[in-house]
């Protein structure tokens, strides 16, 4: 899948950032409304114009009817959908959205017949599938799921655990990086998207039992306070969980032996 999330993105989930309960206010509403009135173009500028978090939560409003009707249709949490349109698409202004309304970073694979658009990801100039609206590519992405047996595991699961849905989808392969999961749930509660599966609460992943000898990532966590808890080395925390950098996501597990 489309790789290349902006820094500032990235920040959004990360647990370093800090984070407030989310709102969608009437300025929020109202803004979405302008710019779904606007031409692609000047929704596209006034996107960029938003900060990052604004930026979400349009998203959110723009696109949660679509992920529920999806879900009604497919049976795949909206909270799911939508939380990897904002991480695969940049809440909407990612190159790949923009030039090809594909929100989910679908490449085109063998058997895609339809229009396709050339995108640096793990590879220079791979073929990605190209949509003449943003509706399509979440129908597309609907039956990409639930049409491929490597996903049919997912269908197993209830939609209302995001939790099982985003783990499943890293384990199945959606995408290579490692954090996958842990990032689509920090994006699932952060931003409230369980509410659009049906949900009254979210999961409460802290409080479920932890095997011993591991550590479930707390919002407010850096590896450095993790380490002082727990008497280790921050240098020995990356070596037991192979980890690339220090970024960690709300949920993460990591092993403490």
């Amino acid at each position: 899948m489309a790789r290349g999330l902006a820094l500032i993105f990235m920040g959004l989930f990360l647990v370093s950032c800090g984070s407030k309960k989310v709102v969608y206010n009437r300025e929020v509403k109202r803004t979405t409304k302008k710019i779904e009135e606007a031409s692609p173009k000047k929704a596209e500028k006034k996107l960029t114009e938003l900060d990052a978090r604004t930026r979400m939560k349009v998203y959110v409003l723009q696109y949660a009817e679509l992920a529920q009707k999806e879900m009604n249709k497919y049976g795949i949490p909206a909270s799911i959908t939508l939380a990897q349109g904002l991480l695969e698409s940049q809440a909407g202004i990612g190159e790949l959205a923009v030039k090809s309304n594909n929100h989910f970073g679908i490449k085109c694979h063998k058997g895609w017949r339809g229009a396709s658009v050339s995108h640096d990801d793990d590879a220079m100039g791979e073929c990605f599938r190209k949509y003449k609206k943003v509706e399509q590519s979440y129908r597309d992405h609907s039956e990409f799921l639930r049409n491929r047996e490597r996903y049919s595991d997912l269908f197993k699961m209830k939609k209302t655990d995001y939790v099982s849905w985003a783990h499943g989808l890293k384990k199945a392969g959606y995408a290579t990086d490692p954090q996958y999961a842990y990032k689509l749930i920090s994006l699932i509660e952060r931003y409230e998207l369980w509410q659009f599966d049906g949900s009254k609460a979210p999961i409460a992943t802290s409080k479920k039992s932890k095997p011993k000898g591991v550590y479930a990532v707390q919002q407010g966590d850096t590896l450095y306070s993790i380490s002082n808890k727990f008497d280790l080395s921050v240098e020995k925390l990356m070596e037991l969980n192979a980890l690339q950098s220090t970024e960690l996501a709300i949920g993460q597990q990591l092993k403490l032996k």
